[in-house]
């Protein structure tokens, strides 16, 4: 559901469009389904039984914080009965040893009270961190092991609030549960105390809680819709940010600055607004409770005083009701919030869920073997068929085999299926039809861990870790010692520009390794592939993003990178393909034409006509323009 779809009068900014500023945007009109769908419900059991299924550990911890907020509440029910017995035994003159007794009692309720109340709020915020560290693992290491096609069509934004923002609003909701049991034990506890003392008194104090009860109806729905509206504002806010932070380069660029700050102020001054509504209805309860509370004790004052001067109650039940008056509105007040809490933990518990319950498509089989490191490293695809959506195949009867030890590239136009078939290879997904073999084994019969071990990647992009430059290069091989990291550094030629660096192989890389250049990333990326020392070695247009002088050297690196290894290279770079042992031309997800450079080039087909666009190479044409160009001549 859209911001747009939400929201009350259209808007005007700077830019001329219409604005309402008078009010905020509506959240809903009408729809229980988008409330639940953004807040969650009231209570869902199904969801508790998830949740529980991570506290039940820890089901001790809790028992004892639940027994001691149970003690905690007995004593706040006490404290006033001993006031109360303190102040009426007084005017009868009893003796100092009731007084002392009284006071000793006083005493050790207080002390009962600090204990107990210290030992819940020890026990239940140790057990809700434990709690929340096994729901992060849980989710972390489900999030490893899914699919990459669930991947591809999650937002990692989306990922990232479940993990954070929806975990936080679970922790909110274990740390103050059990607050629930002990407010509501509290409001029965005062009611039937209160009563006791005096019934009449009693009932006169409860009488104002019809007076609550209709503000509590009036309130609700238009606070419910209140906090919505800053959520969704809050939510557009957010992404507009976001969105800027990530395109700076482009906003800078084409000097969008100013017109984005105007989009986004619009954004920001419709959150203000919501937040300052939200905020009003959420600060008018506290002021109500008080006003009631205020209301009920002028009640008992005025009333219970004539009581106590016409000697139909002591003074000591006057003073006792003053007190559970306090009591009893407080854990009202509590109760309003923990059901705010419990709606927002619903939702996000039904997030939470949703990730912990993703299928995950490609798994091991139990009967899964390892493949052997003494594989031979042949790669065969066995009319392939595979699609990423029904009805719209990548592949289509894909047949080829790669020899052991033999370098093969892969050419096409964008979308002819190059990617996906060196995805199949290391089993990110699972074929529709036929069979890919690496050294002579189905995949699917192989474990996915061992395959990783065989098979290294290098992609177009390539990812480096927060972590070291020497930690990056071991990174798919944890046991490979300085010399062996340095050995494969001089080999791909990044070994100068690392000792250039401030500390070496110990120099601490940013996010993605921002702190380099593409091309250095990229030779780290082939060194890091050295040291896997995999049997088969895939390069998805690894060469694509680096300059001629860096790709010269990966050239000279990859003689020795594919020295006894099965190589599956992708590349545009004729460079990179022409000294293939095969070329595998796809067109359209299909295969169209195979052979050695020389081959392809006397059949005059489509490689040809790729090849003749610039004789020896197409570096310097842009890919998409190639693609359409060879594709018109080869139709010719």
């Amino acid at each position: 559901m859209s911001q747009e779809e939400h929201a009350g009068e259209p808007e005007t900014g700077r830019n001329g469009d219409h604005v309402d500023r008078k009010r905020p945007p509506l959240a809903v009109v009408g729809s229980h389904r988008i409330d639940e769908e953004i807040f969650g419900p009231v209570f869902d059991k199904m969801i508790i039984a998830r949740i529980w299924a991570f506290v039940r550990p820890y089901r001790a911890k809790v028992a004892i914080s639940a027994s001691a907020l149970l003690i905690f509440t007995g004593t706040q029910l006490l404290i006033p009965l001993i006031i109360h017995y303190v102040i009426d035994h007084s005017k009868r003159g009893v003796d100092n040893s009731a007084l002392l007794a009284a006071s000793g009692a006083f005493l050790l309720a207080i002390l009962v009270n600090f204990a107990t109340g210290y030992i819940q709020e020890a026990v239940v915020g140790k057990a809700a961190e434990n709690v929340l560290f096994d729901i992060r693992r849980a989710m972390f290491g489900h999030l490893q092991v899914v699919s990459l096609s669930f991947m591809d069509k999650i937002e990692v934004g989306r990922l990232m609030s479940r993990l954070q923002g929806d975990v936080n609003s679970i922790q909110e909701f274990l740390e103050t549960s059990l607050f629930c049991i002990g407010d509501i034990a509290l409001i029965f506890g005062v009611v039937v105390v209160m009563l006791w003392l005096d019934f009449s008194l009693g009932l006169l104090t409860l009488s104002v809680l019809p007076i609550l009860l209709i503000i509590r109806i009036t309130w609700l729905p238009r606070a419910r819709q209140a906090f919505m509206a800053a959520r969704e504002t809050s939510s557009a806010a957010n992404g507009a940010l976001a969105e800027a932070i990530h395109g700076v380069r482009a906003v800078q660029s084409m000097d969008r600055q100013q017109v984005n700050l105007v989009l986004y102020d619009d954004k920001a001054h419709a959150n203000l607004r919501t937040h300052l509504s939200a905020d009003r209805y959420a600060q008018v309860m506290v002021p109500t409770v008080d006003g009631l509370t205020g209301l009920a004790m002028a009640f008992v004052i005025v009333v219970g005083g004539s009581m106590v001067m016409n000697g139909r109650i002591e003074a000591g039940v006057l003073v006792a009701d003053l007190f559970y008056i306090q009591r009893f509105f407080d854990p009202i007040r509590s109760l309003t919030m923990h059901y705010s809490i419990m709606q927002r933990c619903m939702a996000s518990g039904r997030r939470l869920i949703d990730v912990l319950d993703i299928e995950i498509d490609v798994r091991d089989k139990p009967d899964a073997q390892a493949l052997s490191a003494e594989m031979d490293g042949a790669i065969e695809f066995k009319n392939v068929t595979f699609s990423y959506y029904p009805d719209l195949p990548v592949l289509k009867d894909v047949s080829f085999k790669v020899n052991p030890g033999e370098t093969a590239a892969l050419v096409g136009p964008t979308g002819s299926g190059k990617s996906s078939a060196t995805a199949l290879v290391h089993r990110f997904y699972d074929v529709q039809q036929g069979q890919v073999l690496v050294g002579g084994h189905d995949v699917r019969d192989l474990t996915q861990a061992s395959l990783g071990r065989q098979i290294a990647m290098v992609l177009q992009e390539p990812f480096l870790f927060t972590g070291t430059v020497f930690e990056n290069i071991r990174y798919g091989r944890r046991q490979a010692t300085r010399q062996q990291v340095i050995e494969a550094a001089k080999a791909v030629g990044a070994h100068d520009f690392i000792m250039s660096l401030a500390n070496g192989y110990e120099t601490q890389l940013g996010e993605r390794g921002g702190n380099l250049s593409i091309g250095q990333r990229q030779l780290l990326s082939f060194a890091r592939a050295l040291v896997a020392d995999a049997k088969i070695l895939v390069l998805d247009e690894a060469t694509a993003n680096v300059d001629s002088d860096t790709e010269m050297q990966i050239q000279k690196a990859l003689t020795r990178l594919l020295k006894g290894r099965t190589g599956l290279v992708i590349a545009h770079r004729l460079a990179t393909i022409r000294g293939a042992d095969r070329i595998i031309v796809l067109r359209h997800g299909q295969v169209v034409e195979t052979g050695n450079h020389a081959e392809l080039i006397a059949m005059g087909g489509f490689y040809s006509s790729l090849y003749n666009l610039n004789y020896a190479s197409f570096d310097d044409i842009p890919k998409e323009k190639l693609d359409a160009a060879a594709s018109a001549r080869f139709r010719s």
